[in-house]
């Protein structure tokens, strides 16, 4: 069966000539596709197999198995491939996409996100420092992990002088309420991060990148966010730690 489809090439593993594509696209979810000849110097599908691709594919189906009959670039996001913090903090997208969405199922808003965060980061309109947390906390939330940000879990309290999360359970305890043992040390919360945060997993999608923070507060929603995702996924993922090495120190 053949199909046509729009969809972001997460990543690509070189065999020989041939490229093994996985592809993020809105009916399908997560696919995995061969792209025969994907690698020869003057193949039609060089360009348009590429990571951080945007293209139009005609695939082949049989049974659970895809392979490329053609493919078409729409966007290539060739800024960001300039930049190495940009193509850093976009590979981790990738890898996240992969470990996080589902297979074989629709994935519109993952897509959505993943294309419109990717174009914020080109054009610089949105740092990575305020890209990175948005982009995990909307992912987790899309996924079935979303924390619960309505109020203390004990008392029920939405705002108090001293707010704490727990990356374990993704609940918050006021300042005047205690974790249970073994739930970890929970994480303080300023009122603005807790605000962002609040926005980031509730918001209407077209709202989701209009708020904003000074650089501290971005570094503090950045440090729930990443220990939210680590807690949650239980896994450390190799352009993460890559990501952040490259600015350790700062």
């Amino acid at each position: 069966m053949q199909i046509t489809t729009y969809g972001m090439v997460l990543r690509e593993k070189t065999i020989e000539d041939d490229r093994l594509l996985t592809i993020l696209t809105k009916e399908y979810g997560v696919i995995f596709a061969y792209a025969r000849g994907a690698k020869r110097l003057r193949g039609k599908l060089v360009s348009s197999t590429e990571q951080l691709c945007y293209s139009r594919f005609v695939l082949f189906k049989n049974k659970d198995r895809y392979s490329v009959d053609s493919a078409e670039a729409d966007t290539i996001f060739f800024g960001v491939r300039q930049d190495i913090e940009k193509l850093a903090l976009a590979s981790y997208f990738c890898e996240l996409c992969i470990q996080a969405i589902p297979r074989e199922e629709p994935a519109e808003e993952y897509l959505r996100l993943l294309l419109n965060s990717l174009h914020f980061l080109e054009n610089g309109k949105r740092s990575p420092l305020f890209l990175k947390p948005v982009f995990e906390l909307r992912l987790l939330t899309l996924a079935g992990f979303m924390p619960d940000l309505l109020g203390c879990r004990e008392c029920g309290t939405f705002e108090a002088p001293q707010m704490k999360f727990l990356p374990r359970t993704g609940e918050l305890l006021c300042g005047a309420c205690a974790p249970e043992p073994g739930e970890g040390v929970p994480i303080p919360v300023p009122p603005g991060v807790l605000t962002a945060m609040r926005h980031i997993i509730y918001s209407e999608f077209d709202k989701l990148f209009r708020f904003s923070l000074d650089e501290g507060g971005l570094r503090q929603l950045a440090a729930v966010s990443e220990s939210y995702l680590i807690a949650q996924l239980d896994l450390r993922l190799p352009t993460l730690d890559f990501y952040n090495s490259l600015f350790r120190g700062r």
